[in-house]
C-alpha cells in the first residue's frame, strides 16, 4: 500500500462544503453551489524514499495515467512542456530540463466515487455537450467539424462553426450559453483568418485626455465575410463601414476621443483597497477571481460572416516597435494623474544623525502644478516643510530631498507624501512590472517608506557581502553605517579577505555560483584566521560544494518556518550571539514579515552550536536555524532565518541580530 503523509483537513471540508448551499450563503448571490465528484492525492516516490523503494509498492489501489504523450503538431511532448513552463519560474531559479518518453503518475482518491477504469480519471463524468439541455445536436456538429478538421484550411470548417453558434445562442443554460458563445466565436475568427484591432496612440491616458485610435481590419483567408460598423466603447463613437471584406486586403480606420471621466483604473482591482492580514478587500464582488481588471476602453466590429451576425470586441491595446523584438503589444493604461515615489522603501536609523529622503514627482497627464509635503510623528522633524513642482510634459519627473531626523530612542512611522496638483491629491507609486515572457504590467500602490529608529550597538565596521540570487542586505547594512563591498567569487583571494570584520553569502549562493566550489578553502581559511563568515540560506540540492558547505559536516534540509509570529526559544541564551554588542530579548523577533526561516539544517557535527528553536503550530521544533561553529580563532554561521526579508522590511530586532552575528569575536565590547 502507498503511504502518503497526514494531510490537513481542508481539501475534504472544501470537497464537501462546495456543494452545501448553507456553508457560505453570503456568496450565492451570482453562483450557484457545484459539487466536485472525485479528489484526489497525487502520490509521488518521494514519499517513499526513493524511486526504487515507489517502484517496488503496492500500487493497486492507485489510478494511474501517462503523460509523457508527444503531440507532432508541436513538436514537443506534455513533459517537455511541462518543463518549459517551469522554468518561466525564474525568480526561484526553477529552471527545468524537460524528458522524453513514456512516464505515468498515480493518485489515490480521497474523497468521491472511485472509476473502475484505473486510467481514466474522468470515467462516468459526462464532459461532452450532453450534459446541457439541447447540447446533443450541438455535440453531433462539433464532432464532425472537429474529425473532418484541414489544418491548412481550417476555412472549410467555418460553415458548420456557424451551424453550432446558432445552436448555442438557443441555450437556455446562462453559464455555458456565454462562455461558448465567446469560444465558437473566437474560433470562427481563428478559422478565417480575421485579424481585427484597436491600438492607442499612447499606452496610457487619463480621464478626462483625447487619444487617438487606430483601427485595422484584415481577413486572410477565403470567406463571405463583411464589415458592417465599427464602435468605441464607451466612448459612443459609431461608425457604419457595409464593406465586403477582399482576401488579405486590410482597412484602416482611425478615432480620436476623449476617455470618459467615469472610466475607472485599470490597476489591478485587488490592490485599490488596503487589505487585511492574508487576504485582499475587494468591493466588487463579481470581479473576484478574474486575473485581470475588466477592461472598458473597448473596440467591437460588427461583421455578417455567411450571412450569419458576429460580433468580435477588443480591448484597446498599445504597441509599439522595439529594435530587439519587433512589434510589442502592451496593455493600454487608465492611471491617475500624478505618481509618487519614494527613493528608499526603508530607511533605517542607527543615531540622531540626519538622512535625506528623496521623493519623485512623476506626471502621468501634462500640465501637473501643485506641492509635496511629507507629514511626520512627533519626535520626527523634516525639512523643508514642503516644496513646489511643476511639470510641464506627460511622463516627465521632478525629484526633490528632504532631511528627516530620528528622535532619541527606539521609533518607527511610515511616512505617507502628500501631494496636491491642480486642486487633486494623490499618494499612489507606479511599479513598472516587465518581463519577456508576460506582458508588461502597471500597478499602482500607496506609496509609503517606513522609517525605524533603531537602538543598535556595533562591532567591527567593514564587511565583505558575496552576491547570490540577489537580495538587498548589503543596502540594508550601509543605512545603518556599515562599509559593504560586494565582492564577485571569482576575486575572492586570502589578500581581499583580510581586514575584512565579516563575509556574507547571499541568500542561495551556493546553489547559483559554480565559483564557490573553487572558493571554499580561501573563506575557511579566513575564518580559521579570526573572521566570520555568515552563510545565509541555501536550498538543499545543487549545493555546488556538495556536501562540504562548511567546516564540519552539515546536512541542509527542507524544514521552514512560516508563521512570522511563532515564538522563538533561546537554546544557548548565555552564547556572545544573544548578549553583545546588543542583548537580544524575545521582543527583537517581534514585527517580523512573511516566515521565520527556510531550509534549516537538519543535522549538524556537534561543533556547530544550535542557537534558536521555533516550528509551525503542531510541528516538531526546528532547531537548525542559526548554527555556529568555532574553527581555529573564527566562526562560521550557517543560518536559514530570512534576514533577507527581514532587513529590507526595516524589523529593528532582525538589525540588532544581525549586527551581533558580523560581530562575534571582534573588540569594542560594551
Amino acid at each position: 500500500m502507498a503511504t502518503i503523509p497526514p494531510l490537513p483537513c481542508w481539501p475534504h471540508e472544501l470537497f464537501e462544503k462546495a456543494a452545501d448551499p448553507k456553508a457560505y450563503p453570503d456568496q450565492l448571490g451570482s453562483v450557484s453551489p457545484w459539487k466536485a465528484s472525485r479528489l484526489f492525492f497525487n502520490v509521488s516516490w518521494f514519499f517513499f524514499g526513493s524511486q526504487e523503494a515507489f517502484q517496488k509498492a503496492d500500487k493497486s489501489h492507485l489510478i494511474s495515467f501517462e503523460i509523457g504523450e508527444y503531440y507532432p503538431l508541436l513538436g514537443k511532448s506534455n513533459t517537455e512542456i511541462s518543463a518549459l513552463s517551469r522554468s518561466k519560474h525564474k525568480c526561484q531559479g526553477f529552471g527545468n530540463t524537460g524528458t522524453r518518453g513514456n512516464q505515468s503518475e498515480y493518485l489515490e482518491l480521497l474523497k468521491g466515487d472511485k472509476p473502475v477504469d484505473r486510467e481514466n480519471l474522468f470515467e462516468g463524468i459526462n464532459t461532452t455537450w450532453t450534459r446541457v439541455k439541447g447540447g446533443a445536436a450541438i455535440q453531433k456538429i462539433m464532432a464532425e467539424v472537429q474529425a473532418q478538421f484541414d489544418f491548412l484550411h481550417p476555412e472549410k470548417s467555418v460553415a458548420g462553426l456557424l451551424e453550432a453558434k446558432k445552436l448555442i445562442e438557443k441555450l437556455e443554460d446562462g453559464f455555458w450559453k456565454e462562455r461558448k458563445s465567446k469560444e465558437i466565436n473566437d474560433i470562427i475568427i481563428s478559422c478565417l483568418g480575421l485579424y481585427a484591432e484597436g491600438i492607442a496612440s499612447s499606452h496610457t491616458a487619463v480621464q478626462g485626455e483625447v487619444v487617438k485610435v487606430d483601427m485595422e481590419v484584415v481577413k486572410r483567408l477565403p470567406g463571405n465575410v463583411s464589415l458592417n460598423a465599427i464602435r468605441l466603447l464607451p466612448a459612443g463613437k459609431d461608425t457604419t463601414v457595409m464593406k465586403t471584406l477582399n482576401d488579405n486586403e486590410t482597412y484602416l480606420q482611425s478615432y480620436t476621443f476623449t476617455v470618459p471621466t467615469n472610466v475607472w483604473h485599470t490597476n489591478a482591482y485587488w490592490l485599490n483597497e488596503k487589505g487585511s492580514l492574508g487576504m485582499y478587500k475587494v468591493d466588487q464582488a463579481e470581479w473576484i477571481g478574474l486575473p485581470e481588471t475588466p477592461r472598458q476602453i473597448k473596440v467591437e466590429f460588427d461583421f455578417t460572416i455567411e450571412g450569419q451576425p458576429l460580433t468580435l470586441s477588443r480591448s484597446v491595446a498599445y504597441k509599439f516597435n522595439s529594435p530587439e523584438d519587433g512589434e510589442v503589444y502592451r496593455p493600454f493604461e487608465i492611471t491617475p494623474e500624478v505618481a509618487v515615489k519614494f527613493g528608499e522603501k526603508v530607511i533605517v536609523f542607527g543615531d540622531e544623525v540626519p538622512k535625506k529622503v528623496r521623493v519623485d514627482i512623476k506626471a502621468l497627464a501634462a500640465k501637473q502644478k501643485g506641492t509635496v509635503r511629507l507629514p511626520v510623528d512627533k519626535g520626527w522633524t523634516v525639512s523643508p516643510a514642503f516644496h513646489n513642482f511643476d511639470i510641464t510634459e506627460k511622463n516627465a519627473e521632478q525629484s526633490f530631498d528632504f532631511e528627516i531626523t530620528a528622535p532619541k530612542g527606539s521609533s518607527e512611522w511610515v511616512l505617507n507624501a502628500d501631494v496636491e496638483s491642480n486642486g487633486k491629491k494623490y499618494n499612489k507609486q507606479l511599479i513598472t512590472i516587465e518581463y519577456d515572457h508576460i506582458p508588461t504590467q502597471l500597478v499602482f500602490m500607496p506609496a509609503e517608506a517606513k522609517l525605524v529608529k533603531v537602538d543598535l550597538k556595533k562591532a567591527g565596521n567593514r564587511l565583505a557581502y558575496i552576491p547570490g540570487a540577489g537580495d538587498e542586505i548589503p543596502q540594508s547594512l550601509r543605512q545603518i553605517g556599515y562599509r559593504v563591498d560586494e565582492i564577485q567569487a571569482k576575486d575572492i583571494r586570502p589578500e581581499v579577505l583580510a581586514g575584512y570584520d565579516a563575509v556574507i553569502l547571499g541568500v542561495r549562493a551556493y546553489n547559483t555560483n559554480e565559483d564557490l566550489k573553487f572558493k571554499q578553502k580561501d573563506l575557511l581559511d579566513y575564518v580559521q584566521k579570526g573572521g566570520n563568515v555568515v552563510v545565509q540560506y541555501n536550498t538543499n540540492s545543487r549545493l555546488v560544494v556538495g556536501s562540504n558547505l562548511g567546516p564540519y559536516p552539515i546536512k541542509i534540509g527542507r524544514e521552514r518556518v512560516t508563521v512570522e509570529g511563532a515564538p522563538v526559544r533561546f537554546l544557548q541564551a548565555d552564547h556572545e550571539v544573544l548578549n553583545a554588542p546588543n542583548k537580544i530579548t524575545s521582543a527583537d523577533f517581534d514585527g517580523w514579515i512573511q516566515e521565520r526561516g527556510l531550509y534549516f539544517a537538519s543535522e549538524w557535527d556537534p561543533a556547530y552550536q544550535a542557537i534558536l528553536s521555533c516550528n509551525d503550530p503542531g510541528e516538531d521544533p526546528r532547531d537548525g536555524g542559526l548554527l555556529i561553529a568555532k574553527h581555529g580563532d573564527g566562526n562560521f554561521i550557517y543560518t536559514g532565518y530570512s534576514w533577507f526579508r527581514q532587513l529590507p522590511a526595516g524589523v529593528p530586532g532582525a538589525y540588532r541580530i544581525f549586527a551581533n552575528l558580523v560581530s562575534l569575536g571582534k573588540e569594542n565590547r560594551p
